[in-house]
């Protein structure tokens, strides 16, 4: 039986560590907490946002295990930690993941293939890899930005649609039209397209798009949750609604997940900003400054839609 891999907003969730830069399992459960009472349809575990990168792969493992525990049934969990350039390697952390009890495995679409290469080449690669993975396991797609951004064209995503092995795909295109054209491909199948990007929402959501999963909503979850539940009654709110989110998702470009962190310091959910991607000793008085202003903006937006 598939599992309930839903439309909604899907936080790519961070990593809080201790002052002694191990994971902060404490602090961890807060924060599944806080996105579940922030009306979340489903968790990121282990993503970029997660610091994977920096993660090794028992922390990977454990992180992921610990994420879909304590989410309890409450909202599905899905993770990747597939960082590994090797593809023996490769094959070892997607079956390590894929044991942690998550309700789905996601793939790094960059993995796949070296920048530069063809899509021929990274479709081989996929067809090698989903015989090393158990068959039981539901798969998506991830264009992680990092070490490089690797785009699936319309054609290649509709190949992997017909697999019927692949559930969703994270867009970061940024791009309208490239997803529309995604969209179009997979049409009438069983594959979800979730964007990335703020700005881009609320047009894409008319055009057909699953949700959002991306870096806000590290910090206004709840926005995200009723503009998507929102924006096809209550139109002219809902487009006030995305131009503050996406003229606030500048904020992306500070010291992220370093601000991130503070934001959720903020919340009472994090006691430190704390990360192993960023030095927190780089975020400055006038970057805290700025965390600050957004979260009062927040907050008088929540009690502006009620939420």
């Amino acid at each position: 039986m598939k599992p309930n891999i839903s439309k909604g907003i899907w936080p790519t969730m961070v990593t809080p560590f201790t002052d002694s830069n191990e994971i902060d399992y404490d602090a961890t459960e807060r924060l599944v907490e806080w996105y579940i009472h922030n009306q979340v349809d489903g968790l990121f575990a282990v993503c970029q946002s997660s610091e994977m990168f920096f993660l090794t792969l028992e922390e990977r493992v454990k992180l992921a295990a610990f994420v879909k525990e304590k989410a309890a049934g409450r909202v599905p969990v899905i993770a990747s930690g597939h960082i590994a350039d090797d593809f023996a390697d490769q094959v070892t952390e997607l079956n390590a993941m894929a044991a942690t009890g998550i309700d789905a495995l996601v793939l790094i679409t960059n993995r796949l293939a070296l920048e530069g290469e063809s899509d021929e080449v990274w479709k081989r690669n996929l067809e090698s890899l989903l015989k090393q993975i158990p068959e039981d396991i539901a798969l998506g797609f991830y264009e992680c930005p990092h070490p490089y951004k690797r785009l699936i064209s319309p054609e290649l995503l509709k190949w992997c649609a017909g697999t019927g092995r692949f559930l969703f795909l994270k867009d970061t295109s940024c791009d309208v039209d490239n997803m529309k054209g995604k969209l179009d491909a997979v049409q009438g199948g069983g594959l979800q397209i979730y964007n990335a990007n703020t700005a881009t929402l609320l047009e894409t959501l008319k055009l057909g798009i699953t949700g959002y999963s991306g870096i806000m909503a590290n910090f206004h979850p709840d926005l995200y949750v009723w503009l998507e539940r929102n924006w096809v009654g209550k139109p002219e709110q809902s487009a006030h609604l995305a131009d503050f989110l996406s003229l606030t998702s500048f904020i992306e470009k500070q010291l992220y997940p370093v601000n991130s962190k503070y934001y959720l310091m903020l919340e009472g959910v994090l006691t430190n900003y704390h990360c192993r991607s960023k030095n927190h000793h780089d975020f400055t008085a006038t970057n805290r400054l700025e965390v600050e202003q957004l979260h009062r903006l927040s907050k008088v937006l929540s009690a502006q839609f009620r939420i």
